[in-house]
């Protein structure tokens, strides 16, 4: 049967269910618990009710078995026409939402079931489910349709129960550490603290262009000059960019900062907070992600960038730009072009060459290039070294650290020089309340990012970045 057909008989029924006075969509119901809770609470004659999708029918002469299934389980109704209205039963469908009072029991088969005494209709369904996924797997309809892939596909639950449980965690592990949750503007007057391409708008009261956040860092470290000492989002950025298996133009970040912290501090905290995180959700610091093992047991590898840039390429720091491109060039085999020559440009062509990506433990690639960090403070002795980290895992960047620049002057003068380097944004404005409130004294501090996404990836073992936010951005169909 055609599913316009089915939908249509769904219809006739519908109209059947208001004409014997029954509300097809119900109202507020009370349950006596979950359905999980109920297996775990079992007890033979024990009375309960219930709420949940029916998934599953199984007719047996006046007798009908089906499965319920709510957020935490799965259970088997058993229902008999002389409990139960017949007439309704015949109205009821696979996808309809259901209550059902009844007691526990045990089958001959050893299944767990509730013996239905009155059902309650909560939600008609007109649209046919997806049977184990049949004609439903192409993976661009999933992502479009992740209300039918929820239903069809526990395990596609299961990840984002757990993405819940992830987030969850991190906030108990830094409020015990007396980090602070606060919230800053995902609308700004002026993109910054990162970079990448921003989405713009306009706000029509003030008459002014608005853009939505790449980065909270700016208004966090505000926070730090402010009085708060240790401050942390879990926040949603926006970039006018590509998409891809590990890139999404929204995506989760978490962002702290730590006053009398540094770069050194923020390594440890990732350590002890992801290792920690990875035994929670998987039982284990090892973890299965895409056929290979992770160990996430700290202390993680460190390896220094610098070393790596001129062990392969024999580039230094203090490089002019046309140097490095000869020495990648050279590297490459051919000449290599790009929009605008600057010492970024070649450092994104030079990574892009790096052949780190087999390396599946935890990483830290320390001592980057100061030009790449305007807002990290230098080590000491070598200005053109960055006291910073990012964090690599299954070679996806899940992290990125630094000791915070609280030299105002300094600050502003890297801010001016970014703006000649940068070739992703075409941002050619500084923040100078930023400045301003630099020049009031912040805390020498240690600042990380870390990106939810990736991070629940890893520990869910799923392949696309689309796997773990419920609704990415779609291409409309044409």
């Amino acid at each position: 049967m055609e599913a316009d057909e089915i939908r249509g008989i769904r219809i006739e029924k519908l109209a059947y269910l208001k004409e014997k006075g029954i509300d097809p969509y119900g109202g507020r119901f009370e349950t006596t618990g979950s359905i999980a809770a109920t297996l775990a609470e079992f007890e033979e004659n024990k009375p309960v009710v219930l709420a949940g999708r029916l998934v599953a029918v199984r007719s047996h002469g006046k007798v009908m078995f089906g499965d319920l299934v709510d957020q935490s389980g799965r259970m088997q109704v058993f229902i008999k026409q002389d409990l139960v209205d017949p007439e309704l039963l015949k109205l009821v469908d696979i996808g309809d939402m259901i209550g059902v009072a009844g007691a526990l029991f045990m089958t001959k088969t050893g299944q767990q079931s509730i013996r239905v005494e009155k059902l309650t209709m909560l939600s008609k369904s007109l649209m046919v489910l997806p049977e184990k996924w049949h004609g439903l797997k192409d993976v661009d309809l999933r992502y479009r349709q992740r209300y039918l892939d929820l239903i069809a596909n526990p395990q596609v639950k299961e990840v984002f129960i757990k993405r819940s449980r992830i987030t969850s965690l991190i906030r108990q592990f830094l409020d015990s550490r007396g980090f602070l949750e606060v919230e800053t503007p995902m609308l700004q007057s002026m993109p910054g603290g990162a970079r990448g391409r921003p989405f713009k708008s306009t706000h029509n009261a003030y008459g002014m262009d608005v853009y939505m956040r790449i980065a909270p860092e700016l208004y966090l470290k505000r926070l730090l000059v402010g009085g708060l000492d240790r401050v942390y989002e879990m926040n949603r950025n926006f970039r006018n960019e590509g998409v891809s298996t590990r890139h999404n133009p929204e995506f989760t970040m978490l962002e702290l900062y730590q006053a009398y912290g540094d770069c050194e501090a923020m390594m440890r905290l990732t350590e002890e907070m992801v290792s920690y995180l990875a035994k929670e959700i998987t039982g284990s610091y090892k973890v299965m992600f895409q056929g290979q093992e992770i160990d996430f047991t700290p202390p993680w590898e460190r390896r220094s960038f610098a070393g790596i840039m001129k062990r392969k390429f024999d580039i230094d720091p203090g490089d002019s730009a046309e140097t490095m491109m000869a020495k990648v060039s050279k590297v490459k085999g051919h000449a290599i072009k790009v929009e605008r020559l600057t010492k970024s440009a070649v450092m994104k062509i030079a990574e892009e060459l790096l052949d780190e990506d087999k390396i599946m433990k935890p990483l830290f690639f320390t001592e980057y290039f100061t030009f790449l960090c305007p807002l990290a403070k230098t080590v000491k002795d070598n200005p053109l070294i960055s006291d910073r980290f990012e964090c690599f895992v299954a070679g996806m960047e899940i992290g990125n650290a630094y000791s915070e620049l609280n030299d105002p002057q300094e600050q502003k003068a890297r801010f001016l020089e970014d703006l000649e380097d940068d070739i992703e944004t075409g941002n050619r404005t500084i923040d100078e309340d930023y400045i301003h409130a630099l020049e009031h004294g912040m805390p020498p501090a240690g600042g990380l990012g870390i990106g939810i996404d990736r991070l629940v990836m890893l520990l869910t073992d799923s392949p696309s970045i689309r796997d773990v936010i419920l609704f990415p951005l779609m291409k409309p169909l044409v």
